[in-house]
Formats: structure tokens, C-alpha cells, sequence
């Protein structure tokens, strides 16, 4: 698997590839909320003052944390494949 890419190494790409890696980037982040949430949902705790509103609202902060963290380190990957199959429509065809 390919790592992130190094700052010095992100600035010498095209700003269009920079665009779609952030966007890729970005849908990995959606992508990994949405099984931290659906992994939670299946939880069989009951609703109580420590499980109430405030906590959901800090566990949705965790989770997007989380998951902003998660995508720019590559370590699922998805991010990366969806950079790559999108980044052969670009022109130059820039190589990361």
C-alpha cells in the first residue's frame, strides 16, 4: 500500500491533481463516518443522561476526527484508488 504523500512531494503536483487528491481524500473521510456511525447504531445501549444528546454530539466530533485523520494518512487506501482511477481523465497525467 502507498503511504501519504509528503508535503514536499503534494506541492509539486498539478493544482488539479491536488484538487482530486483532497477530494478523494475527502469522500474517504465521508466514507469512514459512515461506519463508525453504522458500527454505533448497532449498538444495544439505552438511551441515559451519559448517552444523551451532548455525548452524540461529541462522539460525531470524535468520529470526524477520526476519519479526517484516517484518510490523510492512507491507510485504508480508498482514497488513493479513487485518486488514481480518477487522476487518468486528467491531462499530464501527474505522477504522485
Amino acid at each position: 500500500m502507498i503511504g501519504p504523500v509528503s508535503p514536499a512531494r503534494a506541492e509539486a503536483l498539478s493544482p488539479e491533481r491536488r484538487d482530486l487528491r483532497e477530494a478523494a481524500e475527502g469522500f474517504e473521510a465521508i466514507m469512514v463516518r459512515r461506519m463508525l456511525a453504522s458500527a454505533r447504531a448497532a449498538s444495544l445501549a439505552e438511551d441515559t443522561p451519559l448517552t444523551g444528546g451532548g455525548m452524540r454530539q461529541y462522539v460525531a466530533m470524535r468520529d470526524e476526527h477520526l476519519a479526517g485523520i484516517v484518510a490523510a494518512s492512507g491507510a485504508l487506501g480508498f482514497a488513493r484508488s479513487i485518486e488514481e482511477a480518477l487522476a487518468q481523465h486528467l491531462p499530464g497525467k501527474d505522477e504522485a
